[in-house]
């Protein structure tokens, strides 16, 4: 098993690296890069400004400017050499300067990380935490009244989007009632309060947001691992411990939810991705400038930087967390033995 997940452990770096090279070169194929809004830019202040167009030319800079332009963006190489040089900066720890922030594109992915984790981790434990306990007392309970208002309740969230149950929430809770605020991380005098105030103020702002994200996963993690138990409790096996005198709920606690913990554990990997990634949508309706907006931000703005951090980043936490799915599944299923 060592050796299994030492082999997975190498391949992360090749994969990366054909990950960034498609991303990449799409970033210098598409049209209407940085370059030709430079010089979009350039002519509309050129025409705002009176200025005349240079003769049988029909842009507003010269072609010296116009190589200035290509070299400043990167566009004056071949894609593999510029690549290279991109990847000899990362491998430095320098992932390039934001054309948009002006500033290193680490800097700028650092400020919006913390954000994006804060509530990523929130959610992921509360789903876990609720849901898996649910999902076992609606298996044990099936068509009972608590498993049906419990799936009626969880079926109307998940068909709800969230960004659309947002605005709802923002239209009744923070505008009509003034419970919570409309948007924003913090308050703007967050860091003039005292650390008491600090938590209530970030528990106030969480409120609304943490609704939109939880809606969608706790009918997937909860309608998994019931129908998953199930069916374990519907085995031989379970009949079989049962008629030799173990107790229901230790042939359950014991065996059925371990065997059903199997399909959460697959799927818990994928998750991590959800740490920072977020929902870019939720972000928007929320005014939480966080890890996602960045990423959607940083492709209309074509800040190919940023996009090429971000696409890192995404790709290698993606990695770690099939890694971590892996070891999870050979920790519930002992049947499970990587070679």
């Amino acid at each position: 098993m060592r050796d299994y997940f030492l082999r997975r452990l190498l391949l992360v770096p090749p994969t990366l690296i054909g990950v960034t090279i498609i991303v990449f070169a799409i970033t210098r194929l598409v049209p209407g890069g940085p370059l030709e809004r430079a010089i979009m830019e350039t002519q509309q202040m050129s025409m705002a400004g009176g200025g005349s167009q240079m003769a049988g030319q029909g842009m507003a800079i010269s072609e010296d400017q116009l190589d200035r332009l290509r070299e400043y963006y990167g566009f004056d190489k071949p894609v593999l050499q510029s690549y290279l040089q991109w990847l000899g900066k990362v491998l430095r720890g320098d992932l390039g300067a934001s054309y948009r922030y002006n500033e290193p594109v680490w800097d700028v992915i650092k400020e919006r990380f913390p954000v994006s984790l804060y509530y990523g981790l929130v959610t992921l434990l509360i789903t876990y935490v609720v849901c898996i306990p649910l999902g076992i007392l609606k298996a044990i309970r099936h068509r009972t009244f608590v498993d049906n208002i419990s799936s009626i309740l969880i079926f109307i969230g998940y068909a709800i989007p969230g960004y659309a149950l947002g605005s709802l929430l923002i239209l009744f809770f923070a505008v009509r009632l003034e419970w919570f605020p409309m948007g924003g991380f913090v308050s703007y005098d967050f860091r003039d309060l005292s650390a008491g105030e600090q938590a209530l103020d970030l528990l106030n702002h969480s409120v609304l947001p943490l609704i939109c994200y939880l809606v969608g996963s706790f009918a997937l993690v909860t309608l998994l691992l019931k129908n998953h138990l199930m069916d374990n409790l519907a085995a031989d096996y379970i009949r079989t411990a049962v008629a030799k005198g173990v107790s229901f709920r230790r042939s359950v606690t014991r065996h059925a939810v371990r065997n059903s913990l199997i399909p959460i554990a697959t799927t818990f990997g994928q998750n991590i991705t959800l740490l920072v990634s977020g929902s870019f949508l939720i972000e928007t309706i929320f005014d939480i400038d966080g890890f996602g907006l960045l990423g959607l931000t940083a492709i209309l703005d074509r800040d190919y930087p940023v996009v090429m951090g971000v696409v890192l980043l995404a790709s290698l936490l993606l990695l770690i967390g099939n890694i971590l799915s892996d070891i999870l599944v050979a920790l519930v299923d002992p049947r499970i033995r990587f070679q």
